[in-house]
């Protein structure tokens, strides 16, 4: 074949246009679940919060490595045990022009504290945000907070004016099906800028070109559409049509790995999948048991707990994506790599029938199941071979199964007699994990997320006091010993964490972290 050569000026001009191209790229993608709410602060939910991310920043920031990095706030000290003072980014604007100032920052954490808000507890724990100049603001403490920064990464800024002038000056009350304008319309300061949201359909950002920041990737647009099959989602990746999908299913990945112009990215997720149990109820909800609640006995939750046969999970059905585990907390960094406290109960039937007996239900009972069917991986088959599992015990369980648009809301409001969550993020601390999850449920969002309004006195009194120990020793054995009381009571039923596994077109360069965050101003779609 001759190649031909071109004149220069054609030379120039066709190399302008691949330059061009090769920059100005969209980013098609999936996932089976869709974001809940464009409000930042009213869902803490990971789809949630990755479309809200590329909007919406906050004071800090992580890098590719999870460390906390300058974001809207250049610099800090902590000029007391309980005094942390900021130095804010100038320059920066929001996507509707407006300037952001420490005005935008103490209206946006007092936000993010409003009951309706499910960071209300990360809020809170920052203290009262007052504005010294501004581009100065102060957090002010009423404890010393081991964690402060690690909360105050998770608090997305908001405009003042532009929540005040869409009256949306407060989080809107997801659970009971509020709507208000931040539902559906976003204004924040980030890499990429709101342009079309509609529920269920598609969601498409385009890259703000006011940005204060940098861009590593080169995608342009970002349009996201949710696919709830798992067949169908994958055969738009394999067909071109997708450029990455961000939930792929296990059972697919071998097959993947094999196919021509599709590549897996993978790695484990901070993240740690559990069942929680009505604890509360002295008669359990949608359950044959009348006048009592069995969840209340330590033998029935052991019992369930040892007839998990969590290596068939793991091999079966979860493909080996996932490692199983008996802790609490997302990381194993959070309960300092104690293997103690990592371990599981043994999976062990005739054990776990003797304790039914010994606790009169030999002949068990029914309750149902509440599960997700689009958020977690393999979410809805995992619950249906849990309820397999359980018939060795004679319990008979329903598995309710439904979108996470409708899972959410329901056990928000504790209309649950058993249900699954998976909980992690970026944080690896064990506080994120105690506080809103695990201890008694109070004022403030403690306990926020114990849906089965579990109850432990002493656990609870050590989970609090680690919050607000400064001495990392102290600190260290409370936050131990907390962990250990929960796990010792079974608080909650822990299964696995889990891998995950990006699916991508060859030409597509992802940034794969263990969040599972999504930073798509760090993707890159090079021409087809």
């Amino acid at each position: 074949m001759m190649l031909r050569l071109l004149p220069q000026g054609w030379a120039l001009f066709l190399g302008l246009f691949l330059a061009f191209t090769a920059q100005a790229q969209i980013l098609r993608w999936s996932s089976s679940g869709d974001p809940l709410t464009m409000d930042p602060h009213s869902q803490n939910e990971l789809m949630t919060n990755i479309m809200n991310a590329q909007v919406y920043e906050r004071l800090l920031s992580r890098d590719r490595q999870l460390q906390l990095v300058p974001a809207l706030a250049t610099s800090w000290q902590s000029v007391s045990p309980t005094v942390w003072r900021f130095k804010l980014r100038t320059g920066v604007k929001f996507h509707d022009g407006s300037p952001f100032t420490a005005d935008d920052v103490v209206f946006s954490i007092k936000r993010a504290q409003a009951p309706t808000s499910q960071l209300n507890a990360y809020a809170l724990a920052c203290g009262e945000p007052v504005k010294v100049d501004d581009f100065t603001v102060e957090f002010r403490l009423k404890n010393v907070n081991p964690i402060f920064l690690q909360h105050l990464e998770s608090l997305p800024i908001m405009s003042k004016a532009w929540s005040e002038k869409h009256k949306v000056t407060r989080p809107l009350d997801f659970k009971n099906r509020e709507e208000s304008y931040a539902s559906m319309n976003a204004n924040g300061t980030g890499p990429y800028m709101l342009v079309q949201r509609q529920p269920g359909v598609r969601t498409v950002h385009k890259r703000n070109p006011n940005y204060w920041g940098t861009f590593d990737g080169n995608v342009q647009e970002s349009v996201f559409t949710p696919i709830a099959n798992d067949a169908t989602r994958l055969a738009a990746l394999v067909s071109g049509e997708l450029d990455f999908v961000h939930d792929p299913a296990p059972r697919d990945i071998a097959r993947l790995r094999n196919t021509a112009g599709v590549k897996v990215v993978d790695g484990q997720e901070n993240r740690v999948v559990f069942i929680g149990l009505d604890q509360g109820r002295d008669e359990l909800l949608y359950s044959t048991v009348k006048g009592k609640n069995p969840f209340k006995d330590i033998r029935v939750r052991r019992a369930m707990y040892q007839a998990i046969d969590i290596e068939t999970l793991r091999t079966k059905l979860m493909n080996g994506l996932s490692i199983p585990t008996g802790a609490l907390t997302p990381s194993p960094l959070g309960a300092y790599n104690d293997a103690e406290l990592e371990r599981r109960l043994a999976y062990d039937v005739k054990a776990a029938r003797a304790l039914m007996a010994e606790a009169g239900y030999a002949e068990g009972f029914e309750f149902t199941l509440d599960c997700p069917n689009n958020r977690y991986i393999n979410d809805e088959e995992i619950c249906i071979a849990l309820a397999g599992m359980w018939a060795q015990l004679k319990i008979k369980v329903r598995v309710n199964a439904m979108p996470r648009t409708t899972y959410f809301p329901k056990i928000e409001k504790l209309d649950t007699s058993a249900y699954m969550l998976g909980w992690g993020g970026a944080i690896t601390d064990a506080e994120t994990s105690m506080t809103p999850l695990y201890r008694n449920r109070a004022a403030g969002g403690i306990g926020a997320y114990n849906y089965g309004n579990y109850r432990n006195d002493k656990a609870d009194e050590l989970a609090g006091k680690s919050s607000v120990e400064g001495d990392p020793v102290k600190r260290e054995a409370l936050v131990k010993a907390a962990l250990k009381a929960y796990r010792d009571d079974i608080a909650v039923i822990p299964l696995h964490r889990q891998m995950i596994p990006w699916a991508v077109r060859s030409n597509v360069t992802p940034a794969h972290k263990p969040d599972n965050y999504v930073e798509i101003k760090w993707f890159s779609v090079a021409g087809k």
